[in-house]
C-alpha cells in the first residue's frame, strides 16, 4: 500500500494540539462582553427622555393641526432655509 501527501497528517495534528491547548485552559477566565457608556452620552440620553414628553405633545398638536386641515406652512421660512443651498 503507498500513501501519498502525508504533510495533510501535520495539519490534522497541529489541529489536535490546538484542541488540546484549550482544553487545557479551562482555568482561565472566560471574558464577557461588556459596553461603557461615557458620562456624556449618559446625560444626552437623560435630557432627550426629558425633553421626549414635550416633543410628543408637540408632535400630537400638529398631527391634530393637520387632520383638521388648521395647518398653516410659512413659505418665507421655507424659502430662506433653501436660499443658501440654492445660492450655491
Amino acid at each position: 500500500m503507498k500513501i501519498n501527501e502525508i504533510g495533510r497528517l501535520s495539519a490534522v495534528r497541529t489541529y489536535q494540539q490546538q484542541q488540546e491547548t484549550r482544553a487545557g485552559s479551562k482555568g482561565a477566565v472566560n471574558r464577557k462582553d461588556e459596553v461603557r457608556i461615557s458620562a456624556e452620552a449618559q446625560q444626552l440620553l437623560s435630557d432627550s427622555r426629558i425633553m421626549g414628553a414635550d416633543r410628543a405633545q408637540r408632535i400630537g398638536e400638529l398631527k391634530q393641526s393637520v387632520s383638521t386641515g388648521t395647518y398653516h406652512v410659512d413659505a418665507g421660512k421655507i424659502a430662506e432655509k433653501l436660499w443658501p443651498y440654492l445660492k450655491q
